[in-house]
């Protein structure tokens, strides 16, 4: 059986233990990226760079929620999915790609499985709070 709709913001009750998360996520990885990229971005280009990706994912899902955009938040949560999942597909079928890890290298295990849950919770979170629909 499916949940009611609600009326309820996104950044309300639950919504803001996931603000949070979502914001401690966009500080570590943006900081971390931000840092590689500056001092050995040469050393793995890829890997360093997708850490910056998931740091911009991560800032712009943290607004989204945020500021109650739905539409910009499951865009951007499900790209954060997808990058997840993907690359976490990758570095177990090839870890040879990714030569250092990324946030979502081998779906997230650097970061307790965090990445892989979070798009998980922050979609169901999203539906849990949509808007009722208008008859």
């Amino acid at each position: 059986m499916s949940e009611p709709a609600s009326d309820r913001p996104t950044q309300h009750g639950f919504g803001r233990a996931l603000v949070a998360v979502y914001a401690v996520f966009a500080l570590a990885a943006s900081a971390r990226s931000i840092y590689q990229l500056l001092a050995k971005a040469s050393e793995a280009p890829v890997a360093y760079t997708l850490s910056a990706v998931a740091g911009v994912v991560y800032v712009v899902a943290t607004y989204a929620l945020a500021t109650d955009r739905r539409r910009l938040a499951g865009l951007t949560i499900g790209f954060e999915l997808a990058g997840v999942l993907g690359v976490g597909l990758l570095t177990i079928v090839d870890p040879q790609l990714f030569p250092e890890a990324t946030v979502w290298s081998d779906f997230g295990v650097g970061y307790g499985f965090v990445p892989l849950v979070l798009p998980v919770v922050g979609l169901w979170w999203l539906h849990r709070t949509r808007p009722a629909s208008t008859p």
